[in-house]
């Protein structure tokens, strides 16, 4: 099973495939070595002139990432640096409550999706699709989801669908793909516990994301997560970190993902056998 701590802003995520086949960790804090063959080079780029971030084609996977923040076990914490999330002191309070218990209110025990930006760093392989006027990104975990970012100067909708991975809207700064994302869905495991429909725990709908995405190389992608949900943190904060490609995945494909098919805790209730 894999755990979340506070929905939207901090996140748990444990794979079979990314734990037999992902680097040693890194110290807390440390970024990991770059050899020369992983130095910046070039990227390939498409007909538009954009940065191929697909790389023509393959998969891409995250490293594990327990907690954006940096705490908890650097093993499964793989940051770049520790952040001291700047919670509201009721909000905190809030997370101290959700993490006594990971098995409550995770989503992912009721086979929710995950939201963003938990999407982008579960273990599980993603593929990036461009088109003229749109990014696809297609994933093997949480629920076999997809996201679309459209880049054609589109705005938010007025009257939008909240959804479990928000609205997105893309543009391009130089060869960095910039993706604002706004109306989550209210958190769907609040209404089992909360009687208050217009109570956000898990985050607020006051919630966006921004997130800067750029081909480093070959075996690498520089991802850049800013969140920014004023009613639930004091002010925003950013985790940069680099997902790596998994070329050797790239005959088999992404695997069908049906949480349904081997849940063996309904309604997230677990005995531990």
């Amino acid at each position: 099973m894999r755990a979340a701590l506070a929905g939207a802003i901090l996140l748990t995520a444990l794979s079979w495939r990314a734990s037999a086949q992902t680097a040693p960790a890194v110290a807390v804090a440390g970024r990991i070595p770059e050899s020369a063959a992983d130095a910046p080079r070039p990227a390939p780029r498409l007909a538009d002139g954009h940065p191929d971030l697909g790389n023509g084609k393959g998969s891409w996977n995250p490293r594990v990432m327990a907690n954006l923040s940096g705490l908890g076990d650097p093993n499964r914490s793989r940051v770049e640096r520790i952040v001291d999330v700047p919670f509201h002191p009721w909000a905190k309070a809030v997370y101290d409550e959700r993490h006594a218990d990971l098995q409550k209110p995770d989503p992912e025990s009721r086979c929710l999706p995950p939201g963003i930006p938990r999407m982008m760093a579960t273990p599980f392989p993603f593929q990036i699709f461009q088109l003229s006027d749109r990014v696809l990104f297609v994933f093997e975990g949480g629920a076999h989801v997809w996201r679309a970012i459209y880049t054609d100067g589109r705005p938010h909708p007025k009257d939008p669908n909240p959804s479990f991975l928000g609205d997105s809207v893309g543009h391009w700064e130089g060869d960095t793909l910039v993706i604002e994302t706004t109306n989550f869905k209210r958190w769907g495991l609040d209404d089992y516990f909360y009687t208050n429909p217009n109570e956000y725990r898990m985050h607020s709908d006051a919630l966006k994301t921004i997130e800067r995405i750029s081909w480093k190389n070959a075996k690498t992608i520089s991802y850049n997560l800013t969140i920014d949900d004023p009613k639930i943190c004091t002010a925003a904060w950013s985790q940069p970190f680099e997902i790596a490609a998994k070329p050797e995945w790239d005959a088999a494909g992404l695997y069908e993902y049906v949480c349904e098919e081997n849940n063996r805790c309904p309604g997230g209730k677990c005995t531990g056998k």
